[in-house]
């Protein structure tokens, strides 16, 4: 697949992403929750945030899609979690992991690696936090990488080969991979870094993408792409990161195939 195929398949999954409005089940940290839903509605997709354990399993066997994001990961989301995710499994609807501070914390780390086993159709993270959920030892700080993007494309192959499906290592180029190929996404903005929650969002997005397209590195290389050109449109509006969240997701709103043909910077 060439960069202009897949930039052709990237509008088509925003396409049918909006045409579909899959509902997307979100298990994430408790900081993003109001930011990832409305990224959702902006882009197209539904959210929904059903979080109690009792109700997590039946739920994500009924959304299009599930997101498992351990930023906050207490109590009650890990048995949550633990029954989400075999039944979006079962039930053949695609989940996605992100994997927040991974390495530096230990519960979170051999939690968040023991559900690998249930093969995510896409793993998104920085570059430490993929080094760290393949085994390996990354720099990371919290949420913040130590490590540059290309240190991970390794691990992230290995991550991908492993799980069956893609990785998108995120930073000033995003990464994405199947374990096979490697595609890069140059667009974004360093705005994107001062607003909590975007990457967050970003995770989400994969699994509305995931559910319009059967093919996981496809829709990793559409939501890096539809976020990161988002995300540079929104720059050329708002300066400064209060406006700036809006203002993104007024692009993710606005943005089409012309904007993403115009913009998109794929290799």
């Amino acid at each position: 697949m060439s960069p202009t195929t897949a930039l052709a398949e990237v509008v088509d999954v925003l396409v049918r992403l909006r045409a579909r409005r899959p509902l997307v089940h979100c298990l994430t940290n408790h900081v993003v929750k109001n930011f990832t839903a409305n990224a959702l509605l902006a882009v197209g997709a539904a959210p929904a945030m059903v979080e109690h354990p009792d109700e997590a399993a039946e739920f994500a066997a009924m959304a299009d899609a599930l997101l498992v994001n351990v930023g906050t990961l207490d109590a009650a989301q890990i048995p949550a979690i633990e029954r989400a995710v075999p039944s979006a499994r079962a039930a053949r609807k695609p989940w996605v992991l992100d994997p927040v501070a991974v390495g530096p914390l230990t519960l979170r780390t051999h939690f968040t690696r023991s559900l690998l086993a249930h093969r995510p159709a896409i793993i998104r993270g920085n570059a430490s936090e993929i080094i760290a959920l393949s085994g390996r030892t990354g720099a990371g700080r919290g949420v913040d990488s130590g490590d540059p993007t290309e240190a991970a494309l390794g691990a992230a192959s290995h991550l991908a080969i492993q799980t069956g499906g893609a990785v998108l290592v995120t930073g000033a180029i995003d990464h994405i991979t199947d374990g096979k190929v490697v595609f890069t996404c140059a667009n974004g903005h360093p705005l994107m870094t001062r607003v909590t929650g975007v990457g967050c969002a970003q995770g989400a997005i994969a699994a509305a993408c995931a559910v319009v397209s059967a093919n996981p590195l496809q829709a990793a290389i559409a939501a890096a792409t539809l976020f990161a050109v988002a995300g540079e449109l929104a720059a050329q509006r708002a300066p400064r990161p209060g406006s700036y969240q809006i203002a993104l997701l007024d692009a993710l709103d606005e943005i089409d195939a012309g904007l993403l043909r115009a913009h998109a910077r794929l290799a």
